[in-house]
């Protein structure tokens, strides 16, 4: 990096006021973020009361299916809407589907119902996710907007914990319907104060919605998660419903990419894709958060339940370290951005302490303690603290404010496509292993005493006698952490990757963020490597100013 650049960083003009009630705003915001994060994971350890309660079993899947299909295809809608017609009324409406979605969930009397509550849940959901991080955007200029990323990217990370627990402990104390009624206080104390606080322009747009795109890009998304959930579990890969899903999605996505390109109004835009920024921060985010951490994060309960024994609360509370981890990388990076504009060296350094912790959780034992493990976690929630909101800060910097919110939520809407890839094809592969290690460990005698494979829990794994006890043990142990070793080699592309992203200084006013990367820019002017230089002056882009009405 060029010394050449502290001159210009100290002429940059001095960042503008707050907008009244920031902190107010900033409140609800995360409230928001936060539910919607939380709606992820929440009903997971509920959900075999629930489908016990509501016979049924077989629609289980469909439970989170329904919240992560319509949330992933909600998100490219809100961002590209809250660019083109404004961000308030977007994200009340957001709060207010998301509201509803709850009440549908929470008197749900059959599966029916209450999957269609998860999908309206869904539904505000992305809208809440995507919104949030782009009004932050809206009120705070990009050098200061890092510190204020830092919590939101958080969020993700306390919701992987926090919700699994909250759930579990609902239905063990109180009532599984508590997991959706607890959205309601606080889904009405963020509408109310965004809509006294929040303060934002309105545009008048005359929009011309893509129809075509959104049905095509519905169809894309709902193959794409359909193969990854049933898969290798509800169907054989080689299954024609399989088969057919996944010629479907192929066909869908090739098919919505020639249409984003003739649309009036695409809610991805295909100039996105003229951005190295934009390009390799979206990379990195598919690949090392949604491929690597959410396959991480997904299967370590599973395996502190089986190989150590513990109870559902106990696999929860042992991922607390990785969320102190987060929080003890997010605010510093966060705050050391604000103060030198620069962002470049996180997604490395994160990317980097994340491939290291794969290879050490690749070299877990049975008789691994229990502290060694939990060192392990906080050093992966230490690299994704690095990463999570900061890869976001960079491709908003990369954009004008009129083009922030379709970035972001593109860019957030590839990583939940990673995400469901990720976490799919690592259970596949755990799951082909356990079966094998599983045949070869226990010895016909004892096969009666274990009983159908797919069926074993831990209340169950701990009932057998000690030696079939410890053989299915080394079974889980061995069909797991070899699969972290084999996600090293998609953290080491990443990490090239982070080598590679180009590093534009953060400015200290909206007025100059993004400039030159809208439609038509020469990628040369926005897409240079040098850090040192000073930004390019503002495009003609519509300045959000956060005090105005």
């Amino acid at each position: 990096m060029s010394d050449a650049a502290a001159p210009a960083e100290h002429e940059e003009p001095a960042p503008p006021a707050l907008p009244p009630h920031f902190g107010l705003i900033f409140a609800g915001l995360m409230v928001s973020m936060l539910l919607a994060a939380l709606d992820q994971t929440i009903v997971a350890t509920a959900l075999p009361t629930i489908v016990g309660e509501l016979s049924g079993v077989s629609h289980m899947a469909w439970v989170t299916t329904a919240y992560i299909l319509a949330a992933t295809v909600a998100m490219p809608v809100y961002g590209r809407l809250g660019d083109l017609v404004g961000r308030k009324r977007l994200f009340l409406s957001a709060i207010a589907v998301f509201i509803v979605g709850s009440v549908v969930g929470g008197i749900a009397q059959d599966m029916g119902t209450l999957i269609t509550g998860r999908a309206i849940q869904g539904l505000g959901g992305g809208g809440l996710m995507i919104t949030s991080q782009a009004i932050v955007a809206d009120l705070v200029p990009p050098r200061q907007r890092a510190k204020y990323m830092a919590p939101m990217g958080a969020v993700f990370g306390l919701s992987s914990v926090a919700g699994p627990l909250l759930g579990g402990w609902f239905t063990d104390h109180h009532d599984w319907r508590w997991a959706f009624w607890v959205n309601l206080p606080l889904g009405f104390l963020a509408l109310a104060v965004c809509a006294f606080a929040l303060r934002l322009p309105r545009r008048a747009v005359k929009v011309s919605f893509d129809w075509a795109g959104f049905v095509l890009m519905a169809a894309a998304v709902t193959c794409t998660v359909l193969v990854a959930d049933f898969g290798g579990t509800d169907y054989a890969w080689s299954d024609p419903v399989i088969l057919a899903l996944a010629a479907g999605g192929v066909a869908a996505w090739v098919l919505f990419f020639l249409v984003q390109g003739r649309a009036a109004e695409p809610l991805i835009p295909l100039r996105l894709f003229r951005s190295r920024i934009f390009n390799i921060a979206t990379l990195i985010g598919l690949i090392a958060i949604g491929v690597g951490m959410f396959a991480v994060i997904g299967y370590m309960p599973t395996y502190l339940q089986m190989v150590y024994g513990v109870s559902a609360t106990e696999s929860g509370l042992l991922l607390i370290p990785m969320v102190v981890g987060i929080m003890g990388t997010a605010m510093p990076s966060g705050h050391l951005i604000s103060r030198t504009g620069r962002y470049k060296i996180y997604p490395i350094l994160g990317v980097a302490v994340m491939s290291v912790t794969v290879v050490l959780m690749s070299t877990l034992e049975v008789d691994t303690p229990l502290p060694v493990l939990c060192g392990y976690f906080f050093l992966l929630g230490a690299g994704m603290g690095m990463m999570i909101q900061n890869l976001v800060l960079a491709v908003q910097n990369a954009f004008p404010v009129s083009d922030v919110g379709t970035a972001t939520s593109a860019n957030n809407f590839f990583r939940e496509i990673g995400a469901t890839l990720g976490t799919a094809a690592v259970g596949a592969v755990f799951t082909h292993r356990l079966s094998d290690q599983l045949a070869e460990r226990i010895p016909p005698q004892a096969a009666g005493a274990v009983g159908d494979p797919e069926s074993l829990t831990p209340a169950l794994v701990r009932a057998l006698p000690e030696p079939v006890r410890d053989a299915v043990v080394a079974s889980y142990q061995h069909a797991l952490t070899p699969v972290f070793g084999y996600l090293l080699p998609l953290f080491l592309v990443s990490l090239v990757l982070a080598f590679l992203l180009p590093e534009k200084v953060l400015s200290n006013t909206n007025a100059d963020s993004g400039a030159g990367a809208g439609a038509g820019a020469e990628p040369g002017v926005e897409l240079g490597t040098d850090a040192g230089a000073a930004p390019e002056p503002a495009g003609e882009t519509e300045t959000a100013e956060p005090a105005r009405a």
